[in-house]
């Protein structure tokens, strides 16, 4: 498979693992259209931070869990006039390129930079998503080439499902030298394709217009339409040549029969055709019918085309306009764009996750789902720039509240998020445990990099050290702030959870090997042999 090199790839090839973890600073909850200074529990988060580092700290408690990621990176262009400073010059992220490229960083080429920007955030990316999740990425001209390519090397050329083209504006282009562009690209990766189900979106107010017939036989299957049963192919197939019995007459199809004869004489005992005589012609015609939902009251979906048409940009500005008031935002994609993607590639009660959230649009488009479906489907957002409060965070707050004012009012979604920023590093740099960031946060982060998995809640009684138990291993970490810990005969003593293995961290043992090993015990040493992911 081609692959793409560009210059710094070699220092950003693993750049993720290199990245400080961090913890997620709790600042404020929303919900019921007020502030509280605890936590809502609702599954909600808007995180203000650099991605790249907020990313690495959902890892323990989001890796695998993600089903649908929705991301518009900045698309490169060199305007400078972006709020989103698209030209990828933003003072962070040029520090983080001086940093991590080294001197090369002064020389890279704009698309080397975007590059080094987007390697280590897609790698983090498709470790949060699911082993069934997927993901889709806005972008236009200036980097899709390279795009398409590093998206196949980071989820494989097998998994791209889908490059739609979004036909974004009507059109004009007196600014235009050569070509008018009226459209963007929208990239459809999955996790593993193998896992994807059929994608389908539920019938739009064009196809429900078409199954106007009611079936009183079959209650559950509702509406249908008539498509004709008889019609021409490529290929002339004899087999598709046959009467069937109707009323005592043997009636011919004047053209090929789109099924075999025992699916039709199926389907006629079933009362599935409507069988007519035209009197002046004296000819049959037969058609089956195409029914809305199927047996089980599962309702037929319909499929989304490459070319999205009909959703334009000027949508996204007239909305963010309609709640604030003012533009408050430079070109933010149509919420009802997004909508629709996460319609295709989420269930009512998936998780969402948008790392350059920008104004908030995703969010949006899952609460308005939610709305409209009875769903629960549940959004992270990430927006490193300063914005993130009063654009993001407060948009959120007034779809959930309602926006506009007489005719025009919105009624809101309702919903509830948590507000966080970016809080402490785990390590400081002499590799020490950063102490500040709280013991229960530093336990998590251990739990997670034993077993890739959350720390969940305590299920039975054991002491106050014990994590939890995974895989037929129970983990223990003896771990004091203000004093050091042993794993001694004593400590062994006050455990009560039975397992085949026990991984017990404390600073200084005083067992011997061979009683560890007789009894199945592995001693980690604090800080030292607490992993760094």
């Amino acid at each position: 498979m081609p692959t793409l090199h560009w210059i710094g790839k070699e220092k950003v090839i693993n750049h993720h693992l290199d990245v400080p973890f961090k913890v997620l600073e709790h600042t404020y909850g929303f919900e019921n259209g007020e502030q509280t200074k605890s936590e809502t529990n609702s599954g909600n988060k808007i995180i203000h931070g650099d991605n790249l580092e907020a990313l690495k700290a959902l890892l323990p408690e989001y890796e695998g869990k993600i089903k649908c990621i929705y991301i518009d990176p900045p698309y490169n262009t060199g305007n400078e006039g972006w709020v989103y400073n698209d030209n990828v010059n933003d003072s962070r992220i040029k520090k983080w390129l001086g940093d991590t490229v080294g001197k090369e960083g002064d020389d890279l080429t704009r698309h080397d930079k975007w590059l080094c920007m987007m390697l280590p955030r897609l790698k983090l990316l498709y470790k949060l998503l699911a082993p069934n999740g997927s993901i889709i990425v806005s972008i236009d001209e200036n980097e899709h080439d390279f795009l398409n390519l590093l998206m196949d090397e980071i989820f494989g050329r097998l998994n791209r499902i889908q490059t739609f083209i979004w036909k974004k504006t009507y059109g004009g282009g007196a600014k235009s030298k050569h070509a008018v562009n009226l459209h963007e690209y929208i990239l459809f990766y999955a996790k593993n394709i193998k896992n994807i189900p059929t994608l389908e979106l539920p019938p739009d107010e064009a196809m429900l217009k078409y199954y106007k017939y009611q079936d009183e036989k079959i209650k559950t299957r509702g509406p249908y339409r008539l498509q004709p049963l008889a019609t021409t192919s490529m290929d002339e197939r004899p087999n598709l040549r046959y009467p069937i019995n109707y009323n005592g007459e043997r009636i011919w199809p004047e053209k090929q029969w789109q099924w075999s004869q025992d699916r039709v004489i199926k389907a006629l005992e079933k009362n599935e055709l409507i069988i007519e005589k035209n009197p002046k012609s004296n000819k049959w015609t037969v058609n089956y019918k195409q029914y809305l939902k199927n047996e089980k009251g599962i309702g037929r979906g319909r499929k989304l085309y490459s070319i999205i048409d009909n959703i334009f940009t000027q949508h996204g500005t007239n909305i963010l306009t309609s709640i604030f008031g003012n533009k408050a935002f430079n070109f933010p994609k149509p919420h009802v764009l997004i909508q629709l993607l996460i319609q295709l590639a989420s269930k009512k009660n998936d998780l969402i996750l948008d790392s350059f959230a920008g104004s908030g649009t995703t969010a949006h488009a899952v609460l308005n789902l939610n709305k409209q479906d009875g769903g629960n489907r549940k959004f992270i957002l990430i927006e490193m720039e300063d914005y993130a409060e009063n654009i993001t965070a407060e948009r959120v707050r007034r779809v959930m509240k309602g926006y506009g004012e007489g005719n025009k009012k919105v009624e809101g979604t309702n919903g509830a998020f948590d507000y966080y920023e970016l809080g402490q590093p785990m390590f400081l740099e002499d590799g020490i445990l950063n102490e500040t960031v709280g013991v229960e946060k530093i336990r998590q982060y251990v739990f997670y990099t034993e077993t890739k998995s959350a720390l969940p809640e305590p299920s039975h009684a054991d002491n106050i050290y014990f994590l939890a138990k995974h895989n037929d291993t129970a983990y223990y970490f003896n771990y004091e702030p203000d004093k050091l810990t042993t794993l001694d005969h004593a400590f062994l003593a006050t455990m009560k959870t039975k397992s085949e293995q026990y991984v017990i961290y404390a600073d200084n043992c005083l067992l011997t090997k061979a009683f560890m090993v007789k009894h199945h015990i592995i001693f980690k040493k604090i800080p030292r042999d607490i992993t760094r992911f």
